[in-house]
């Protein structure tokens, strides 16, 4: 699906006459640039090590979802080489073998933060903070904003412009072709679709 619908090609700077096939291929280019398989809302999982110390952890797709949180479990892991350790502590968790084990966590006792996609974790009975996350939520737009149907005009028209500039050389009796890969998305199309980026992957 193309994040511009044909009734709205004229208005942000298209023909009428312009392929499908061109704004679907730069809708696709957003989402290989944004590192997501949609801008829309889809659901995510990601597995995530808490610092030590911590009991916060930020996921890497935004704008989260109204109540994002779907499953989230957590366990508490034999501490890490350099992590300070309650001897006590570690000694009662090996004898009611917490280590490695996953726990299903109520999402109603975590607190989201919205806006950053920061998450909160309790500590557990014995006090312990976690050191390892599995959260399955939702992220995306509900609809999509004028600036990342902007920025697919732009790639559209970047490709009509010069429909050969992204090719870097070709081969007939290979049948092979190099591409520049980032010629179509120039810098103003980065800017606007810079606050889609998926964090710490890649």
């Amino acid at each position: 699906m193309g994040y511009l619908l044909p009734t709205e090609y004229v208005q942000y700077g298209l023909t009428s006459e312009t392929p499908d096939d061109l704004v679907a291929m730069a809708s696709a280019m957003i989402d290989a640039h944004c590192r997501r398989p949609s801008l829309l809302e889809t659901q995510y999982t990601e597995r995530i090590r808490i610092t030590s110390g911590s009991e916060t952890v930020r996921l890497s797709y935004r704008p989260l979802a109204p109540s994002p949180l779907v499953e989230v479990k957590t366990r508490y892991g034999r501490p890490r080489r350099g992590e300070n350790l309650d001897i006590f502590r570690e000694q009662v968790a090996l004898a009611f073998s917490i280590p490695g084990s996953w726990s299903t966590l109520d999402p109603a006792s975590i607190d989201v933060n919205l806006g950053a996609a920061e998450l909160t974790f309790p500590q557990n009975l014995l006090g312990l903070c976690y050191n390892e996350v599995e959260v399955t939520y939702t992220a995306g737009l509900d609809t999509i904003p004028p600036a990342v149907k902007i920025a697919c005009a732009l790639i559209v028209r970047n490709a009509q412009a010069t429909p050969a500039m992204n090719v870097k050389s070709s081969r007939v009796d290979t049948l092979q072709m190099e591409y520049f890969s980032d010629s179509l998305l120039d810098d103003q199309v980065l800017v606007l679709l810079r606050p889609y980026v998926a964090e710490r992957l890649g």
